[in-house]
């Protein structure tokens, strides 16, 4: 799952990481999911953070990405511009 994000009022990497940081590791914590920043690190107001889980129950899996998801999206300091999901199975 990847999370494609608008920041709010970012005028340096230094900032970026102050808003950036406190969502990847509430995530992690909260949701035991393995995330991070994983693109646009050079751009102060956009950031790409990507979330892996691993479940055998699908219906765990779509319920664990749905929660990460309205976490994100309810965070007042970023825009929610775009997700996308993709699942993997035994067949892949």
């Amino acid at each position: 799952m990847s999370f494609d994000l608008l920041l709010g009022d970012v005028r340096s990497l230094k900032e970026k990481r102050s808003v950036v940081r406190p969502i990847v590791s509430e995530l992690h914590r909260k949701y035991a999911v393995s995330v991070a920043e994983v693109g646009d690190q050079d751009l102060y107001r956009r950031a790409t953070i990507g979330l892996a889980v691993v479940s055998g129950d699908v219906g765990h899996l779509t319920d664990v990405m749905d929660r990460c998801e309205r976490l994100v999206a309810a965070r007042p300091e970023v825009e929610l511009l775009s997700v996308r999901r993709r699942l993997h199975g035994d067949d892949d």
